[in-house]
């Protein structure tokens, strides 16, 4: 055969609802039998159009991304952003599937948060990251229900939760400032009120770094005059961001962000030129009434992280299929094998993980929690969080890796998936944010208890003998973390910045203790009702990769820390350390 008659096979992706053992069997073993038959079909269709005409779309749509246009024909400040063909698809698609109205709706109780959420598992990677909106969406209708704010429900929320594209709004966040970014409490918007205004109060400010520009309305936070410093002198503020004639309301474009990744999603920065705004909570706190949103947008962001987990795995076990190296199809070799089997491992943690999150938080929407749930949900919201976007960064540049020269190619549509895995642990706080405010939950009395708890009833449901030492590894592992912060805090305050110091190891040990447990605790049941051994491999494998992050160092030297971070001298230690 000529060499240049050789023309490599792509990558194919097929049903990804069919082709996703762990969402099947879980939902398998979490849904009633009812609930799994009537939602089934529309996963089954989800699945099929998130590997064919969604996935091709947003390859095709590859090149294009949204442009900005200041000023009209005629000289009109306008600022109007033009999105691109496969978001303007997926605005359709998300109304007409419920992708958020789904959660709202109730239709099948404590489940309807899982049926949300597969459907937002499989569709995530193939939507150009719309996802993100749809979570600010949820996160607006969740704040409101949450306040109580009965205008502001009913003007809002049933156009966030409808079905109808022709109705359905999506919402922004607005909270970055150059003055703060993590740190919220050092916003300077100021809020005026203004009983001419629509809502009362005119905002003025500038919004650094605005997700989902083109929203209809927007949840943000502005320090009315009079009010003190930090977070509490903030107060929460709903706006409607288009008149009856589609123009801006006193907000003016400044740009769109020029960003590595999610790059179809318009983010901009703002300046508030006097906009229109309503109070949804009083006059203070607002950092505090704006957490149901972000407690929404974090699950969100590991359900996202946990879908481009399964995205990079599906290109990679394909193309392994079709690619000979070496005299040797890919997929036979078997170092590319462990290598797969690595990903896999850590997909199945990081899912099980996130989906415990969401199970809890549907059954709290419920009302079905038991006792000490709403302390575990607390917790291990920004725990998920935390360690899956840490996992998709590591997992999509793996699978990125192996596609080798071919994976660093832009129209491959391969490296989109690297780019927008990496703004997971960024964005709605950055793994250290997120780390202090896993420390922040645990001081809740019984808060560490739950989680101790959680693991032990996963040991508790293990019998076969591998998976009951793993399981027991877990639960050893959490406690072990929970006997180091105990040392820390009964320090007083020579214990303190040692407790911030290790928080990031702390936060990711208890992820990945419980990502173990709940995953043994999963294969037993698969090994039992299903008669597959596979999950039980996973839990092995995901042990191999080390849970315990605070046993290695077993002691950091804070001085050497402290001279790495700014890079200064150091003297000789006269003892070794550790």
């Amino acid at each position: 055969m000529d060499i240049q008659d050789f023309v490599q096979e792509p990558p194919d992706l097929g049903n990804q609802y069919e082709d996703d053992r762990v969402l099947r069997s879980y939902l398998a073993r979490t849904l009633p039998p009812d609930v799994r038959a009537a939602i089934a079909p529309e996963l089954r269709e989800l699945g099929a159009l998130s590997g064919g005409a969604l996935y091709r779309g947003m390859l095709e749509d590859r090149l294009n991304e949204p442009v900005l246009t200041r000023w009209s024909a005629w000289g009109e400040r306008i600022d109007a952003i033009e999105l691109t063909p496969h978001w303007r698809r997926m605005e359709e698609l998300s109304a007409r599937h419920g992708l958020v109205a789904a959660a709202y709706e109730r239709t099948h109780g404590a489940y309807s948060r899982l049926h949300q959420f597969a459907m937002v598992h499989l569709v995530h990677a193939s939507s150009d990251v719309y996802t993100c909106p749809l979570a600010m969406t949820d996160g607006a209708a969740k704040t409101l229900h949450a306040h109580g704010n009965q205008a502001l429900l009913a003007r809002a929320v049933p156009h966030l939760t409808s079905r109808d594209p022709a109705t359905f709004w999506t919402s922004g966040q607005w909270m970055t400032e150059t003055s703060g970014g993590s740190d919220v409490g050092r916003s300077i918007t100021i809020a005026r009120p203004d009983p001419e205004a629509a809502g009362g109060w005119r905002l003025f400010g500038r919004k650094w770094f605005t997700s989902a520009a083109t929203s209809q309305m927007a949840l943000t936070l502005g320090r009315p005059e009079g009010n003190g410093p930090g977070g509490r002198g903030l107060a929460l503020f709903y706006v409607e961001c288009f008149d009856d004639q589609g123009r801006l309301r006193n907000i003016r474009i400044e740009k769109l962000k020029d960003k590595l990744g999610t790059r179809k999603l318009p983010t901009a920065e703002l300046f508030l030129e006097g906009t229109p705004a309503t109070l949804v909570a009083g006059t203070e706190n607002g950092v505090r009434n704006i957490t149901p949103m972000l407690n929404i947008t974090r699950l969100w962001n590991a359900v996202s992280a946990v879908s481009f987990l399964r995205r990079g795995i599906a290109l990679a076990r394909d193309y392994a299929r079709r690619r000979i190296a070496f005299g040797a199809v890919l997929a036979e070799q078997p170092l590319h094998q462990d290598t797969l089997a690595g990903l896999q491992a850590e997909y199945e943690g990081a899912f099980l993980l996130t989906f415990r999150v969401v199970e809890l938080l549907g059954r709290e929407e419920a009302g079905t929690l038991e006792e000490g749930e709403d302390l575990l949900l607390r917790v291990l919201t920004p725990v998920a969080k935390l360690v899956t976007g840490k996992q998709a960064v590591a997992g999509s540049t793996e699978a990125l890796e192996a596609f080798g020269g071919a994976g660093y190619l832009e129209d491959t549509g391969i490296p989109v998936l690297v780019r927008d895995a990496q703004v997971l642990p960024v964005w709605e706080g950055t793994t250290n944010v997120l780390a202090l405010d896993t420390l922040r939950a645990l001081r809740a009395e019984g808060s560490f208890g739950a989680v101790v708890r959680e693991v032990e009833a996963a040991a508790a449901a293990v019998s076969e003998p591998v998976l009951a030492d793993l399981a027991q590894q877990a639960a050893r592992t959490v406690r072990a973390a929970g006997a180091w912060l105990e040392g820390h805090l009964a320090a007083g305050d020579r214990g303190r910045p040692e407790i911030e110091a290790g928080a990031r190891r702390f936060a990711m040990t208890l992820g990945r203790a419980v990502e173990l447990a709940l995953l043994a605790r999963h294969a037993q049941w698969s090994l039992d009702e299903e008669q597959d051994g596979r999950a039980r491999a996973a839990a092995r494998r995901l042990a191999l990769h080390g849970i315990d992050l605070l046993a290695a160092p077993k002691q950091v030297d804070r001085e050497e820390a402290r001279a790495l971070a700014e890079d200064r001298p150091l003297a000789p230690a006269t003892q070794p350390v550790g």
